[in-house]
């Protein structure tokens, strides 16, 4: 019996959209029978800054008891999600932060060959969602990654408009994660199970 792709889901969310979206698509991976595995980069603002904006706070609380990223989660995983809201049309510092302590596995060769992917949000409809996926994928592709982005592969896909990777639009917390988000997503796990799943049984062969 083959044992199960390991997925882990790691971002940074400020204010909470990327909560929800990394917990759907790890819902999504898991209900594709995957082993998966939500993490945190750690939050590098000082708590003048998070207090001045009560969803920031709120989200910081909420999230406690989500486990802080570390080297070990990417090097266990077959396949990662790597999530980030928009920062001026890149990722935002603390996704940064923990992508550059990985150095030492990657010069060791344990980031290769694994499946990325990557998902984002913003507060304004072209505020630099497929930027920050792209540049995201920069990262993927230093590491000797296979980038698996959804494409317009479903209907779904179609509804969210972006073929990179699962973004929203939140509107400064105004729209919350919805239907459309939630499908994108589930689309996005679905796929990167299945290609993961593939490689790892051609790698068995």
């Amino acid at each position: 019996m083959s044992t199960p792709v390991k997925v882990s889901v790691i971002y940074y969310s400020a204010t909470g959209t990327g909560t929800e979206i990394a917990n759907t698509l790890a819902a999504e991976a898991e209900a594709a029978g995957a082993e998966v595995r939500v993490r945190r980069a750690p939050e590098l603002a000082p708590d003048a800054a998070i207090d001045s904006n009560p969803a920031w706070r709120a989200n910081v609380e909420a999230t406690k008891s989500i486990p802080e990223a570390t080297a070990d989660d990417v090097v266990w995983a077959d396949a990662v999600l790597f999530g980030s809201p928009t920062r001026f049309g890149n990722i935002a510092s603390q996704l940064k932060q923990f992508i550059d302590t990985l150095g030492g596995q990657w010069a060791q060769g344990q980031l290769v060959d694994k499946v990325y992917s990557g998902f984002t949000s913003s507060s304004t409809a072209h505020g630099g969602q497929e930027s920050t996926l792209l540049a995201l994928y920069n990262t993927f592709h230093h590491f000797g990654g296979i980038v698996v982005a959804p494409g317009y592969t479903d209907g779904a896909k179609f509804a969210d408009g972006n073929p990179y990777g699962t973004s929203h639009v939140d509107a400064q917390g105004a729209n919350k994660v919805d239907d459309v988000t939630r499908a994108a997503a589930a689309v996005q796990a679905k796929r990167v199970v299945a290609v993961a799943k593939a490689l790892k049984a051609g790698a068995g062969a």
